[in-house]
C-alpha cells in the first residue's frame, strides 16, 4: 500500500519541532522487534503498539502549544494507520511462527518499516537534522 505523505515539513512552531525530533527518534527503533523478542507475532507487533501510545502522547503534547501543522498531522496519520492494521492482524497471534506466517508477518512488518523510513528521511531533510539521519543509517 501507498501512503500519500507531504513533500515537505517545516516546523510551524517550537512544540512542533520537538514533537517531530520525538517522532524521528520513537521511529528509529520501532519498526523492528527487539533481541528481547519472544519469536511470535504478538511479540513482534509490541513495538508498534508501544509506537502507537507514543505517537498519542506526542500529538497530545503538541497541541497543548498549539494545533499541530496539516504537515505533521499527515506525517503522524498514515503511521498511526498503517501500524495499527499490522497490530489488528497480529495482536493475539501468540503461536510460534510457521515459514508462511513468518514471511506473512515479515511482510506486514516491511511495509510499515518503507512507510517510517520514507518518514524518518522527510522529518531528517526538513527538520533540519539530515546528518542525523545518516549516522542513524550508518550505524544500522
Amino acid at each position: 500500500m501507498f501512503w500519500l505523505l507531504p513533500d515537505t515539513w517545516t516546523p510551524s512552531d517550537d512544540a512542533e519541532l520537538v514533537a517531530g525530533w520525538r517522532l524521528w527518534l520513537e521511529l528509529s527503533d520501532r519498526a523492528w522487534p527487539t533481541a528481547a523478542w519472544d519469536g511470535t507475532p504478538a511479540g513482534a507487533v509490541e513495538q508498534l503498539r508501544e509506537f502507537l501510545d507514543a505517537c498519542d502522547e506526542i500529538e497530545r503534547d503538541c497541541r497543548e502549544s498549539a494545533e499541530p501543522s496539516p504537515e505533521f498531522a499527515g506525517l503522524v496519520q498514515p503511521l498511526t494507520v498503517s501500524a495499527s492494521a499490522v497490530i489488528s492482524l497480529w495482536w493475539d497471534d501468540h503461536a510460534p511462527l510457521d515459514a508462511d506466517r513468518a514471511r506473512a508477518l515479515h511482510e506486514d512488518l516491511q511495509r510499515f518499516g518503507a512507510l517510517a523510513e520514507r518518514v524518518l528521511s522527510l522529518l531528517a531533510a526538513h527538520g533540519g537534522w539530515t546528518r542525523l539521519d545518516a549516522v542513524r543509517r550508518h550505524s544500522a
